[in-house]
């Protein structure tokens, strides 16, 4: 048997972590003590072990609890679409990754022809695979992330000032 102390220990959880797990439902102590403390189980060990690996997965906890009450059923579906988030993150981080250098690129120029326009910008953002409802996406997470980056990012691209504003408001009021 588990004190709560030390399965907090093992898996580098606080106590109030697992307590809360308790409260929702996802781990519950197999026995108290006379002096009411929780002990847990082997299986419980094994049922914690399983709430973190989801967990360093990045799936939801109200996820967690239903693969791990429905004994795994739809555990594929959850980590497809789990995946299928990640796949996406990763693509808007490499667009991130990809603007930056660009933007690095054009700060250590000497040359103070711009270096990009808008045409040319959305015409990489389509080749790369985006649609609009992607692009919309991109200006979005970048306003919501980095209004200030946004703002010198848009006038990089030389888009008028009338533009840049209609841009941030509409991303803005979608965030």
């Amino acid at each position: 048997m588990y004190s709560i102390g030390k399965l907090s220990r093992e898996f580098n959880l606080s106590r109030s972590a697992l307590l809360y797990y308790e409260s929702i439902g996802l781990l519950t102590a197999s026995v108290r003590t006379d002096a009411n403390y929780r002990q847990y189980s082997e299986d419980d060990k094994k049922r914690l072990s399983q709430i973190c690996a989801l967990r360093e997965a990045g799936v939801p906890l109200n996820e967690i609890s239903s693969i791990l009450n429905t004994d795994g059923i739809n555990e594929s579906s959850i980590l497809e679409k789990r995946l299928n988030e990640l796949n996406h993150e990763i693509k808007y981080l490499r667009l991130q990754q990809k603007l930056i250098i660009e933007m690095l690129k054009a700060k250590c120029s000497t040359d103070k022809k711009m270096p990009m326009d808008r045409q040319t910008f959305i015409s990489i953002l389509t080749s790369t695979g985006l649609d609009e409802e992607a692009m919309n996406s991109f200006h979005i997470q970048f306003e919501k992330n980095s209004p200030d980056s946004h703002q010198f990012f848009l006038e990089f691209l030389g888009i008028s000032d009338e533009d840049i504003k209609q841009i941030r408001e509409l991303s803005r009021s979608q965030i």
